[in-house]
């Protein structure tokens, strides 16, 4: 995770602090650098930090400190924008395989989630990983010129009712979906993978 904290004084007139001792943004401090994160500050405003924490050893400071989700791989890589030229193509060359996704679907999920228990932590991380390993095994198929959206559902299961709906605007002659259900004993899982076709 990557997170980065904010100071406040007392008397500031933005929203959201919370009162923080130094004990405890030591702490903060140690497991946000055991985490691996990164500071989104300049090196101009840490030599000013740190000025300030110097000069204010005895007054208290109100901090927040907020999280976001680790960047992903497509992050760290810069690539040139493509120039594509007109094809002139208006219908795809091969129609997407939906039922090999559907495997897919199957495939994946089964192996991800056959033996695992509920837990909200597990789940929400599993529902990343989940998508991002099936938008690269559908991106492995070589579909030319098809968008892939993958959505993933994980939830308890406890004899509730739960209704997913989707309303896209495509053109349904080229584009189309593919899903799949699967349930143990403690969670249910619901993933969706929409094909659309890019002219």
């Amino acid at each position: 995770m990557v997170a980065g904290a904010t100071e406040r004084w007392p008397g500031s007139h933005r929203g959201g602090t919370a009162a923080m001792s130094d004990t405890a943004r030591d702490k903060a401090a140690r497991l946000l650098k055991k985490r691996g994160s990164v500071s989104s500050l300049s090196s101009h405003e840490v030599r000013l930090r740190e000025s300030l924490n110097k000069a204010r050893e005895c007054r208290d400071s109100m901090s927040t400190v907020s999280y976001i989700d680790e960047p992903g791989h497509h992050d760290d890589i810069t690539r040139p924008a493509v120039q594509m030229e007109n094809t002139y193509q208006l219908g795809p060359a091969r129609r997407f395989p939906v039922a090999t996704v559907n495997n897919i679907l199957k495939d994946v999920l089964t192996s991800y989630l056959q033996e695992e228990r509920y837990e909200a932590d597990l789940c929400r991380q599993m529902t990343k990983t989940i998508s991002e390993v099936v938008k690269a095994r559908v991106k492995d198929l070589m579909i030319p010129r098809y968008k892939i959206i993958v959505l993933i559902y994980i939830g308890q299961l406890n004899d509730q009712n739960m209704r997913v709906g989707s309303r896209c605007i495509w053109d349904p002659a080229y584009d189309t979906f593919s899903s799949y259900t699967f349930k143990n004993s403690s969670l249910f899982a619901l993933a969706n993978v929409y094909a659309v076709y890019y002219e």
